[in-house]
């Protein structure tokens, strides 16, 4: 079958993409390599496609319900037949979005004088003023006029040389654009296969092409299933990259093997049915909603990128899976964490990775006592779990214990050297984080101590031990001066500023005749403060006492805490204004979907106490009492009377003025507001209460309740 011929059948979608296909994956390079083996006439495989009268869920596009007769699916070629459909109808074949061609090779261009078939991708001085060089779409596309006589009149003298140059321009574009009448050999899986024994043939012969992970062709296999699965896995990775935790497919499939089979390796979930994935995936999406609140509170894991691998994570999963998506208790909660930090630290997973898992899997579903177990075998990998100062001698950024070094300031509380906000909440280019140079590069190579082309010398500046956490504009403030000099005016504009980033505080160690004493000191600090963060984690907690009004306002604002100044009186207007009561219904609706908080009212937003004296004078009962009694009709009026049975009241003083306190459980059904244009949906996202559309509402609602 002539190549136009194919392409044409996919724009008509009687050949096309079956959903279980991976995404377009191929370089910009093997494109190129593409065009110029098929310029010079090289073999470049077969097809293989699959004849059925039941096609399989299709990607992006629904099949015509009146379509008569057999789909042919593509089963093997898609990456060249989507290239060859980029450069020869210069458009997204229909089986793909835009978002999803991510190395668009359509800026790849053809000298036409050079017989011998040179591509090369667009270079603005080598080709700007040459007409030789003409874009490969241009070459296939009838609306566009290549004039070869044109460009042999610039290029020759005299017309022979001209009529001979077009005449090799016109032969060579000829040449190409006879590509499109090529015939490609295609084989063929019979009408009689169905699905599980073509995705078998497509397993098979795809050690032609860009060979399959066992994680792609494990979804391969789900999506056979369960035709939805990559988008919805896709957009869940998408949802959750919202908060900076970034998934790939390969982690959900991995996890979602280990709920659905108990299980690390992908064969395993070949033969789940769809009924098992599903309701894998409904614990899964679940599960990662959890963690992803849980991680940066409790963990101060703010981001995937704080950990060296993601697969830290499968066992935890797994482990929720089976305990009803959440840890049984704190305790609990903080021996895996300290699990986590372990596994980090000491690479757990970065070899032999489909075996430990596997092993630390069935530790989760089957050990009495399995936080034991799994420390137990990284002891056994490892010999330790203590981290000693040698372990951070010549270990650079690349280290997992780097990034735990991050995680234990953001633990200790670091703030910037230059503007004292928390590392954690950097916004802005300005103020993204860099790996600051304590003695700068610049200094140590100039004092012809150490010379950047000696690797040892290399591995001592750039170690761990040299770096602290900083803002951009932080770093550049101190450029190359000395630690001598700013470290002091840091330590005086804000005290313990260093020892939360575990910096030596004696001045003679910050002098550059030092520096290797300085690092010596600091890997001690950070083993040292590593161990102890981590020791602490495994000790019994002591009952906390309740919170009082004090602590809340030490606190300031959070996702668990909020301050309004009122209930029902307007401070601007100095007026009685009904409508700001749905401020607070709004807020309490937020808590209720969320994970539960505190409400105050009767506080300003810097934490000043404003009280609540001049909502009583509002009501008709001037008391507290009928401040409560208010509050409930509000709730009753905008939620409904069931919720006030997971929210409590009491009142304290401070200053003399009285504060309303509103502990809010998390409800286990979902609330809307009611209003009288319909409902509304409210949820807590950092310190705001913010709402969601109702297709945001709805997956949201899917995530955190049965439906």
């Amino acid at each position: 079958m002539k190549i136009r011929e194919l392409l044409d059948d996919i724009k008509n979608l009687d050949l096309v993409l079956p959903e279980f296909q991976r995404e377009y994956i191929w370089e910009k390079e093997q494109a190129k390599q593409l065009m110029v083996s098929l310029f010079k006439g090289y073999p470049t495989g077969s097809l293989l496609f699959w004849k059925t009268n039941n096609p399989p869920e299709i990607k992006n596009v629904k099949l015509p319900q009146d379509k008569i007769g057999t789909t042919k699916v593509i089963l093997d070629g898609q990456q060249r037949l989507t290239t060859l459909y980029l450069f020869m109808k210069n458009d997204i074949p229909p089986f793909y979005q835009e978002h999803e061609i991510k190395n668009d090779p359509r800026n790849l261009y053809f000298n036409l004088e050079n017989g011998d078939g040179e591509f090369q991708y667009y270079q603005i001085t080598r080709m700007r003023n040459n007409p030789n060089w003409v874009a490969v779409t241009d070459c296939f596309d009838s609306n566009k006029r290549i004039d070869v006589f044109k460009i042999a009149e610039e290029k020759a003298q005299n017309p022979e040389e001209q009529f001979e140059l077009a005449n090799c321009l016109n032969e060579n574009l000829t040449r190409l654009r006879n590509i499109s009448e090529r015939e490609y050999p295609i084989q063929l899986v019979p009408v009689s296969a169905n699905i599980d024994e073509a995705i078998d043939v497509f397993d098979r012969v795809n050690s032609l092409g860009t060979k399959l992970t066992d994680a792609d062709l494990a979804l391969a296999h789900i999506c056979g299933k369960w035709p939805e699965a990559r988008r919805i896995m896709k957009r869940k990775i998408e949802d959750l990259a919202k908060y900076n935790f970034y998934f790939e497919l390969r982690f959900m499939v991995r996890c979602l093997t280990g709920i659905v089979k108990g299980r690390a390796k992908f064969e395993i979930i070949h033969k789940a049915s769809r009924a098992e994935l599903e309701k894998g995936w409904s614990l899964l999406t679940k599960i990662l909603d959890y963690l992803v609140n849980i991680l940066p509170t409790h963990a101060y894991i703010h981001s995937t990128e704080d950990l060296n691998s993601n697969n830290v994570l499968v066992p935890v999963v797994v482990y929720l899976a089976k305990n009803r998506m959440q840890f049984r208790d704190l305790h609990d909660m903080r021996r895996f964490i300290h699990w986590i930090y372990a596994a980090h630290i000491w690479a757990r997973y970065t070899s032999q990775t489909d075996q430990r898992l596997d092993h630390d899997i069935s530790i989760m579903l089957w050990s009495t006592s399995p936080c034991k177990d799994l420390m137990n075998a990284i002891i056994d990998q490892r010999g330790r779990i203590e981290v000693n100062p040698s372990d951070l001698e010549g270990r650079w950024i690349q280290d997992p214990l780097y990034r735990m070094t991050y995680i234990l300031a953001k633990a200790k509380g670091a703030i910037d050297w230059f503007n004292g906000g928390p590392l954690v909440h950097a916004f802005g280019s300005s103020y993204k984080l860099n790996s600051h140079h304590i003695f700068p590069t610049s200094l140590l190579y100039s004092s012809g101590k150490y010379s950047p082309e000696n690797s040892i010398h290399k591995k001592i500046v750039n170690e761990i031990a040299n770096r602290a956490f900083l803002t951009r504009i932080a770093n550049i403030q101190i450029s190359n001066n000395p630690p001598s000099k700013y470290l002091k005016e840091v330590q005086r504009k804000y005290p313990g500023a260093l020892e939360r980033q575990f910096i030596p505080t004696n001045p003679w160690l910050w002098e550059l005749d030092h520096f290797e004493e300085f690092l010596a000191k600091r890997r001690e600090l950070i083993s040292d403060a590593i161990n102890e963060f981590m020791a602490k984690l495994l000790t019994e907690i002591p009952e906390k006492k309740p919170e009082t009004l004090d602590d809340y306002l030490v606190q300031g604002e959070n996702v668990t805490l909020e301050y309004k100044s009122t209930l029902r009186w307007d401070i601007r207007q100095n007026k009685f204004n009904p409508t700001l009561q749905k401020v607070i219904a709004k807020t309490i609706a937020g808590f209720l979907n969320t994970e539960g908080g505190v409400l105050l009212i009767g506080v300003l937003n810097d934490g000043s106490i404003y009280g609540i004296e001049d909502d009583i004078k509002t009501l008709k009962r001037s008391d507290k009492d009928g401040f409560e009694q208010t509050l409930t009709q509000v709730i009753t009026d905008y939620l409904g009377t069931e919720f006030c049975l997971y929210i409590h009241v009491k009142f304290e003083e401070k200053d003399g003025k009285p504060v309303c306190i509103i502990h809010i459980e998390n409800s286990p059904n979902p609330v809307f507001l009611k209003e009288k244009t319909g409902k509304e949906f409210y949820i807590r996202a950092g310190n705001t209460t913010r709402p969601l559309d109702v297709e945001a509402a709805f997956d949201y609602i899917g995530m955190h309740w049965e439906r």
